[in-house]
């Protein structure tokens, strides 16, 4: 599935159940930080998970964070890309290479 067909798929599926009410950005932002922790507690004892429970969880982290992209009217890949460039430039190769330094302490 294209990532234009699943965010069609998306409006589709939140259409149905007359659930764009309740996705302001607000609450789709909400959303992703809380299914995020959910994701986070797969992991929280330690580094063994259920691969399918991460799935799951990530699965729904995605969903809030396309539908958040959709109605900023922006494409997750769009977002993702440029974010991608400015990153590049805060952490030049030849800087950050094997290192985990935030950029402002290279």
């Amino acid at each position: 599935m294209s990532d234009d067909s699943l965010i069609v798929a998306l409006r589709a599926f939140v259409s149905e159940r007359e659930w764009a009410q309740f996705h302001s950005r607000a609450n789709l932002a909400k959303s992703i930080s809380i299914e995020a922790g959910e994701l986070l507690e797969c992991f929280q004892w330690n580094d063994e998970s259920d691969a399918e429970r991460v799935e799951a969880e990530l699965a729904d982290v995605l969903t809030y964070a396309y539908l958040l992209a959709d109605s900023l009217g922006r494409h997750p890949d769009e977002i993702v890309a440029k974010k991608l460039q400015e990153t590049r430039t805060k952490y030049p190769v030849e800087k950050a290479r094997g290192r985990s330094t935030k950029y402002d302490k290279l």
